[in-house]
C-alpha cells in the first residue's frame, strides 16, 4: 500500500512540475514574445482585419500622397505613386511576402487598431473600424527625388535631415526595388547579390574612413595634456606597422586644426594611440556607436569594438576610421548634426504625425533630446575646422558661395579593393539648416571627388527649397 501511495505522489508531483512549467513559459511568451510573433510580418493573422478596414494613406511634409489604398473588386489594393524612391522608406504590404519599412512598423497606426488586449480586441469587434489613420513623414518629396537622382548609377545612401529638429528630409538607398511589381519581381529582388532590399542608410555598416576624425579630434581636444603639434613626414611607424598620408605625401607641421583640414592620417594615427582606445571608445559612444539608435525604422547599431583587446595599430586604424570600426550613414549623419547642434544630438524624426481619418492630429512627434554628445566649446571648435576644411581642404568641393559649410571627407578603404567614399557636413555653419552623411559603396574614388560635389547639390537645394 506505501509502495502505491508513493507511486501516486511521484506522478502528482511530475504533473504539477509539467504544469508549473506550462503556466511558466506561457507567461514568459506572454510578456517577451507574444508582440514579436504578432508582428511577425508573416503572421497570417495581421491580416484578418485589413480585409474590413480602408489602410491610412502615407504623405509628404508637404501633403503629396506617396502611398495609399483604394477599394478594387471588393478587396482593398495599395498603391505606390512613386515607385521605387520609397521602397526603403515606406516598404510594402504583401499577404506572400509580408510587410516592411513603415507599412510594417506602422501597421496598427495605419489600420486603426488598438494594441492588442483583450479590451481592445472586444471594442475592435462591437466597433470595427473601417479606416485607417495618416502618416505625414517628415520627408520632402522634391528632395528625396533629387538626392535619388543624383545618386544614379551608384551604390551608396543619402541621409538629410534638420539637425536642430530630427526630422529627416531624404533617405535614399540604392540599389532599391519597386514595391508595386513586388510580385513579379519578387525572384530577381532576392537573388539580386547587391542586396536592392537593404536599407543602406539604417542598416548599411561601412567603414567611415576619415569622416570619424571629427571624433578623433574631439577626443583630442578633451584631452588636455595632449601636445597637439606634430611634424608630418608622410608615414609613421606605429608598432612596426607604417602608416602613410594619401599618396605618401609629408605635411609638415601641423596643428589639430590643420591635420583635420589636410586630413593627415598619421597625425590622427599617432595622437589616437596616445588618447587611447578607452577615450576613443567613450566618445564614439556618445556620438551613439554601440547603441541602439532609436527611429521609426529598424537601425543596426554602428560599432567600436574598443573594450577588446586592441593593439597600437587597432587603435591606430580606429582613430582614422579604418580598421575594426563599421557605421551607419544614419549614424553619420547623426554625429553631423550634433556637432552642428552644439553638442545636442537630437532624436532622428521620419513621421511627423499621425492623423486620423477625420483630419484630427493624433500624434505629433516633437524635437526630443538623445543626448549631450560633447560641450559647446568643444562642438564649435570641431565646426571651425569643419569649416576650413570646406574652405581650403580635402572637402572644398563641397563649398558654396555667400553659404559656410562645414564638412569632412572620407575615403574608406574596404576588403573589396574598391574605396567607400564619404561625406559629412551641414550648413550654414552659424545657424545649421542642414546636415547630412553621403556614402558611396566601392566607389573606387575620394570622397572628395565623389561624394563632397554630391552633398553640395543637396545642400544648396534643401536651403533653397525646405521652408
Amino acid at each position: 500500500m506505501d509502495k502505491e501511495i508513493k507511486r501516486i505522489i511521484t506522478v502528482l508531483t511530475a504533473i504539477c512540475i509539467l504544469f508549473v512549467s506550462l503556466m511558466a513559459y506561457l507567461t514568459y511568451f506572454q510578456i517577451f514574445k507574444a508582440e514579436s510573433v504578432k508582428m511577425n510580418s508573416y503572421n497570417k493573422r495581421l491580416w484578418i482585419n485589413e480585409e474590413k478596414i480602408l489602410r491610412g494613406s502615407i504623405i509628404d511634409r508637404n501633403g503629396k500622397i506617396l502611398a495609399y489604398s483604394e477599394k478594387v473588386d471588393d478587396t482593398y489594393k495599395r498603391f505606390y505613386n512613386y515607385g521605387n524612391l520609397y521602397s526603403h522608406i515606406i516598404g510594402y504590404s504583401y499577404r506572400e511576402y509580408g510587410k516592411a519599412g513603415l507599412e510594417l512598423e506602422y501597421n496598427n497606426t495605419l489600420l486603426n487598431i488598438s494594441e492588442s488586449t483583450a479590451l481592445n480586441e472586444l471594442k475592435n469587434i462591437v466597433l470595427p473600424n473601417t479606416e485607417g489613420n495618416t502618416l505625414k513623414l517628415t520627408i520632402d518629396h522634391h528632395l528625396q527625388e533629387y538626392s535619388r537622382n543624383l545618386l544614379k548609377g551608384h551604390k551608396g545612401s543619402i541621409v538629410a535631415m534638420n539637425p536642430t529638429t530630427g526630422e529627416i528630409y531624404a533617405m535614399v538607398s540604392l540599389p532599391d526595388f519597386n514595391p508595386t511589381n513586388l510580385k513579379e519581381d519578387w525572384k530577381n529582388i532576392v537573388e539580386d547579390e547587391n542586396s536592392p532590399l537593404l536599407n543602406r542608410a539604417t542598416s548599411g555598416l561601412y567603414t567611415p574612413g576619415s569622416t570619424f576624425k571629427v571624433l578623433t579630434a574631439i577626443a583630442a581636444i578633451e584631452k588636455k595634456d595632449l601636445d597637439r603639434e606634430y611634424e608630418c613626414t608622410g608615414s609613421a611607424n606605429i608598432d612596426g606597422y607604417i602608416l602613410k598620408d594619401y599618396d605618401g605625401k609629408p605635411h609638415g607641421k601641423l596643428n589639430l586644426e590643420e591635420a583635420l583640414v589636410k586630413s593627415c592620417n598619421t597625425y590622427f594615427g599617432e595622437k589616437g594611440v596616445i588618447i587611447g582606445k578607452d577615450a576613443l571608445g567613450e566618445v564614439a559612444e556618445r556620438f551613439l556607436v554601440n547603441k541602439k539608435i532609436d527611429f521609426d525604422l529598424p537601425v543596426s547599431k554602428s560599432s567600436f569594438p574598443y573594450k577588446d583587446n586592441l593593439g597600437e595599430t587597432d587603435i591606430a586604424a580606429a582613430s582614422i576610421g579604418q580598421g575594426k570600426l563599421l557605421m551607419t550613414p544614419l549614424n553619420m549623419a547623426l554625429i553631423a548634426s550634433g556637432i552642428a547642434n552644439k553638442g545636442d544630438i537630437v532624436k532622428p524624426i521620419l513621421v511627423k504625425e499621425v492623423i486620423s481619418p477625420e483630419g484630427k492630429v493624433l500624434r505629433n512627434n516633437q524635437p526630443q533630446l538623445l543626448t549631450k554628445a560633447v560641450d559647446i566649446f568643444t562642438a564649435n571648435e570641431v565646426k571651425n575646422m569643419m569649416v576650413e576644411s570646406v574652405k581650403r581642404g580635402t572637402s572644398r568641393n563641397a563649398s558654396i558661395k555667400n553659404v559656410r559649410v562645414a564638412g569632412k571627407t572620407g575615403t574608406a578603404e574596404n576588403p573589396s579593393g574598391k574605396s567607400h567614399a564619404w561625406f559629412i557636413g551641414f550648413a550654414p555653419a552659424e545657424e545649421p539648416k542642414i546636415a547630412l552623411a553621403v556614402v558611396l559603396e566601392e566607389e573606387g574614388s575620394t570622397g572628395g571627388k565623389a561624394a563632397a560635389p554630391i552633398a553640395r547639390n543637396i545642400i544648396i537645394e534643401a536651403l533653397n527649397t525646405i521652408k
